[in-house]
């Protein structure tokens, strides 16, 4: 089956979800529920957001309908780039979205 470059840049390795599970304690980042997957993309694959740590967050299946599909979006956001930003300190965007120009 063929993957564009696109789809497996977005795509998150196991190596990086092993990563970001460790980095993010093994828990959801927004309400600690250990029932977490480290899967949620800040920048969105449909909008190329890439599957590198600092695109990535570990959280549960209720917290990550609710980044998705909810008016909590623009909060839950915020907190995650922030709590990302502490770890790694600013984050240009060019980092963590793809750009078929560079690949």
């Amino acid at each position: 089956m063929y993957k564009s470059k696109r789809s497996q840049a977005t795509d998150i390795p196991k190596s990086v979800k092993d990563t970001v599970w460790e980095r993010d304690g093994r828990m959801c980042i927004f309400c600690g529920s250990p029932f977490a997957f480290p899967e949620a993309h800040i920048i969105p694959r449909s909008c190329g957001g890439l599957g590198v740590e600092k695109n990535i967050i570990t959280v549960c299946r209720r917290c990550h309908n609710l980044l998705d599909q909810s008016t909590k979006r623009e909060k839950m956001l915020s907190i995650a780039k922030k709590y990302l930003e502490r770890i790694y300190g600013n984050i240009d965007e060019t980092e963590v979205k793809y750009n078929a120009k560079s690949k």
